[in-house]
């Protein structure tokens, strides 16, 4: 007893003194980034002398990193706020008595032995944890060789299949599913969204357990890591990093705080209540249907509905390919483009989604306005050094942040995690050039197409699929 006792006091001691090492580090380099910019000082005044409109232009461009303010904000408090090292999640119940849950897994049926092989491991888990009341759910286009009993099921999506609205792609499927002659859960049931290659861990079927135990919220999501077990493409890897920041800061803080998906959420790893979601629905027509995951959240938050960060994390794969990785995120940003503009979501709800699919899309401006202004500088107020500098410290440790928390220390040691870290930081200025040609190529395009990248190496062609 003494002995269990005092491990879990060290335990405990250690994750605090990580994200205090964290907290700090973070701290550090906001101030470098202060005072290298001038922030801290209000900025040297310039006393060049250009043609007004030629100002005009200059002084607007150096406005642009006030758009990535409110998510850099969400994702600076989310760090210090809530300790980024949490210690194992306990069960708060026993999973005897926890509400029903249904692993709803979505795909193509492209990569059978994929699914198949995801399928069992997820099985797995769940049974190592406990878990007596649940099922794993295939939804899929092709019918997939998959054992089906009271664990597994298959549901094929008839190819004649339409919604009311004409909701296509994944969104679609999911709609198939909540329909009265497929549907076999009960309103008080759960469901947790995965993607085809998601694995979840025993730590995040402990934390979904405690959220539909206490019930309090009908929406959750975690944490997803991408560097797990054989890294396909280090470089995109690498990227991703900056997406596990970004769950663990703005991600956790919208939820913790706001219980509200104020500037959207990710498609997998969705945990969620039958009759919330059926309610709610998928069926938002094309508009809906290329970011089908946050118009979801985006009609869930307009219908008042709450939500909860959970504790655990999930893994998944990068994207193999640096094509794939640029076609994704050009995905994306048609997606929440058509979100933002769809006439059915209140500005009231989508306003801090909209700043940052703006700043996003102004992103190459912004960073040409980096470098214009050592050129050709302009008198501007202290307070946009102030806010430019902070917005590029949080954004350049997110990097940092997210290869520590990705490939931990215990796993790699001190010399393979610096050397992970210089990587991120080495692929930056590439990974602002992918997201800059996503961005220009997702605003000339066709906004309703619906990229999947692969799954498998080696995989034959990658299927589009368009209106």
């Amino acid at each position: 007893m003494v002995v269990s006792w005092v491990s879990s006091a060290f335990s405990e001691k250690l994750h605090t003194t990580k994200h205090v090492a964290h907290v700090c580090l973070l701290l550090i380099v906001v101030f470098l980034f202060e005072v290298g910019a001038g922030g801290l000082w209000g900025g040297t005044p310039t006393t060049a002398a250009y043609p007004p409109l030629v100002t005009l232009l200059f002084q607007l461009l150096r406005l642009l990193p006030l758009l990535a303010l409110p998510q850099a904000v969400f994702n600076f408090l989310g760090f210090i706020c809530f300790n980024a090292f949490p210690e194992r999640a306990k069960l708060k119940g026993s999973p005897l008595l926890a509400p029903f849950l249904c692993l709803r897994v979505v795909t193509r049926g492209d990569y059978p032995d994929l699914v198949r092989t995801n399928v069992n491991r997820n099985l797995n888990t769940c049974l190592r944890v406990g878990l007596e009341k649940f099922m794993i759910e295939v939804v899929t286009d092709k019918k997939i060789d998959l054992p089906e009993n009271q664990r597994i099921r298959q549901v094929v999506v008839p190819s004649s299949y339409r919604p009311k609205s004409g909701a296509l792609f994944k969104a679609r499927a999911l709609q198939y599913c909540l329909e009265e002659d497929v549907n076999l859960l009960a309103d008080t049931d759960w469901i947790v969204h995965l993607d085809e290659e998601t694995l979840a861990t025993e730590a995040a079927i402990r934390g979904i357990l405690n959220f539909v135990i206490e019930g309090r919220h009908q929406f959750g999501q975690g944490l997803i890591t991408y560097a797990n077990e054989n890294i396909k493409n280090w470089f995109t890897t690498l990227a991703d990093s900056f997406r596990v920041s970004d769950d663990m800061g703005k991600l956790r803080f919208q939820f913790k705080v706001f219980h509200k998906p104020l500037f959207g959420w990710k498609g997998s790893y969705v945990v969620t209540q039958t009759g919330a979601e059926r309610r709610v629905t998928f069926d938002h027509g094309p508009d809906g249907s290329v970011a089908e995951d946050n118009y979801f959240g985006m009609v869930a938050l307009r219908e008042g509905y709450s939500f909860d960060f959970i504790e655990g994390e999930m893994w998944e794969k990068s994207p193999f390919t640096i094509y794939d990785f640029l076609q994704q995120r050009k995905r994306w940003l048609q997606g929440i483009l058509l979100v933002v503009h769809s006439p059915h979501i209140p500005v009231s709800t989508k306003w801090l989604l909209a700043v940052s699919l703006y700043s996003w899309i102004t992103m190459p401006l912004a960073l040409a306005s980096v470098v214009l202004s050592t050129i050709f500088p302009v008198p501007v107020p202290g307070f946009i050094n102030v806010v430019a500098a902070f917005v590029g410290a949080v954004n350049f440790y997110m990097y940092i942040f997210g290869v520590i928390k990705s490939f931990r220390v215990d796993r790699l040691g001190w010399l393979r995690m610096t050397m992970c870290v210089a990587g991120a930081l080495i692929t930056m200025p590439f990974n602002f050039l992918v997201e800059n040609i996503a961005v220009v190529r997702g605003l000339v395009g066709n906004k309703h197409k619906f990229y999947i990248v692969d799954k498998v190496m080696g995989a034959p062609d990658k299927v589009v699929s368009t209106v």
